[in-house]
């Protein structure tokens, strides 16, 4: 440590290796809870059996296995399929949705900002269960299906949840209704942000607000723009709770909802219909797999987005 003195203030330096005493506590919280378990998990991949008494290892036995095996391929090709679906469903409308909602709410002549901001971000507040079981009975034609008649909507009535071409979609609405409101905030900061000379020359230059939006508000908050990219492209890949709620972990109907996330846990958690065994070799292999998808999925959104310097 330096101590430097003048005349007129005194001020102490750290030097040497002192800046590593700030960063040592949160250093070891994510080397417990982070580092090791992704790493732990890399190195199961590699061994089959439930105990580590009976592990084994193996290689790449689980991925050959994975990719080979016809029961278990055509499972995790139907989940990687429909999780590739949920996530473009969520950044169509939640995040699209999102920067509709942001610039409405941040235009000049807006009233009542507060009480549509509150509205938007109302359903993230609610637990996962309990969106997933309010719309499983909002959903459900014998429950609704007479409300919804007497109000003119009776071809509404039927089981979304449970036919095949609609369950997905469903469930990805439901998603998307529940989480808008974080992008919604996130591009609302962003647009706040925006220096108000650059909007006050376009609107003298007699820029329309579609040129305004695509020329000058879109650029600017291209860095946000990825910034929720990666977190909804994270999210969807590791969706779980939403199913669970919503349909089963076997992502019903006739897994016609089953996600990387509902395959993982019955792989290695709970065990694969009908045997039922669960295999952690097996599902850290899944795991593994994801974790690479979105490293490749992560870095080139980073480079697209980030901002000019």
């Amino acid at each position: 440590m330096k101590l430097k003195t003048n005349n007129k203030n005194l001020s102490i330096e750290p030097s040497g290796w002192y800046w590593l005493l700030y960063i040592l506590p949160a250093l070891f919280i994510y080397i417990i809870f982070m580092a090791y378990p992704l790493l732990d998990s890399l190195r199961l991949s590699f061994y089959t059996g439930t105990t580590n008494s009976t592990r084994e290892f193996i290689g790449l036995g689980n991925f050959k296995k994975l990719f080979t095996d016809d029961f278990l391929s055509l499972r995790y090709k139907n989940a990687f399929l429909h999780t590739i679906i949920f996530f473009f469903i969520n950044m169509i409308f939640q995040n699209g949705l999102g920067i509709l909602f942001a610039v409405i709410i941040t235009t000049r002549t807006m009233k009542a900002r507060s009480f549509y901001q509150t509205v938007i971000f109302i359903p993230t507040t609610f637990a996962v269960l309990v969106t997933g079981y309010l719309w499983k009975l909002l959903l459900n034609p014998i429950w609704a299906g007479d409300a919804l008649s007497k109000i003119g909507l009776g071809f509404l009535a039927r089981p979304w949840l449970g036919t095949r071409e609609t369950a997905l979609i469903v469930v990805s609405l439901i998603s998307c209704w529940q989480w808008m409101g974080i992008p919604t905030m996130m591009f609302i900061a962003a647009l706040k942000n925006i220096p108000q000379d650059c909007l006050e020359v376009a609107s003298i230059e007699g820029a329309t607000a579609w040129q305004t939006f695509t020329k000058i508000k879109l650029p600017l908050i291209k860095p946000v723009i990825g910034m929720v990219t990666i977190l909804t492209f994270v999210n969807n890949f590791n969706a779980f709770d939403i199913i669970f709620a919503t349909e089963t972990v076997n992502g019903a109907p006739n897994y016609a909802t089953d996600l990387l996330g509902t395959f993982f846990y019955r792989i290695g958690i709970a065990g694969e219909h009908p045997i039922a065994i669960a295999d952690p070799g097996l599902g850290a292999t899944v795991a593994t797999i994801t974790f690479i998808v979105l490293l490749l999925g992560v870095i080139p959104i980073l480079r697209a987005t980030r901002g000019d310097n």
